[in-house]
């Protein structure tokens, strides 16, 4: 399979603030049917799993407004201005966790909703970070997590860690680290 089957015949813009577009595209589709997609953007970002030397792990606990819960995720945010994603992974990490140093490791892309969102994140570990203070944004209520890596990758594994990005990251870096399930 090659090019795009449909045809975009018109395209608006439904809404948008400082995190987010929604749109709406006009379009025919591949049996020469009329048809409509409503699409969500969202600016490109980081997520990562930090590990210090006693292979601990931090999670985020945040009120997600959307979901009406708090959840438990890997530090993760959107790239600010002109800076690179391993710019943007280091500094969520300082402001969220105040994880600073280590080595930081790419762990490839992902998109999260495909059928209606954009949302490119790349995903990271960084090991052997070292602790530090915390500064959040004034618009960021959160609560550091710290525990054992292993405990995170059975979180994945029971479904209580069900953010997509969290899972994904946890699982590469868990492949990559060599860790076996039942450890």
């Amino acid at each position: 399979m090659s090019g795009n089957p449909y045809k975009q015949k018109f395209s608006r813009l439904v809404y948008e603030n400082p995190w987010m577009k929604v749109r709406e595209d006009a379009v025919i589709r591949p049996d020469g049917s009329d048809g409509i997609f409503g699409s969500v953007y969202i600016g490109p970002g980081a997520s990562v799993v930090a590990i210090d030397r006693e292979k601990y792990t931090y999670l985020i606990r945040e009120w997600k407004y959307p979901l009406a819960k708090y959840t438990l995720e890997v530090i993760s945010g959107g790239l600010d201005g002109d800076e690179s994603l391993e710019q943007c992974a280091r500094r969520e990490m300082a402001e969220e966790a105040g994880l600073t140093g280590g080595t930081l490791i790419d762990l490839g892309n992902m998109e999260t909703i495909t059928t209606m969102v954009t949302a490119p994140v790349q995903l990271f570990l960084a090991t052997n970070v070292e602790v530090g203070a915390a500064n959040p944004g004034q618009d960021e209520f959160l609560e550091i997590v710290r525990l054992p890596f292993a405990e995170a990758i059975d979180m994945v594994m029971s479904s209580e860690l069900q953010h997509a990005a969290t899972v994904i990251t946890i699982l590469k870096a868990a492949r990559l680290l060599g860790y076996v399930p039942g450890q």
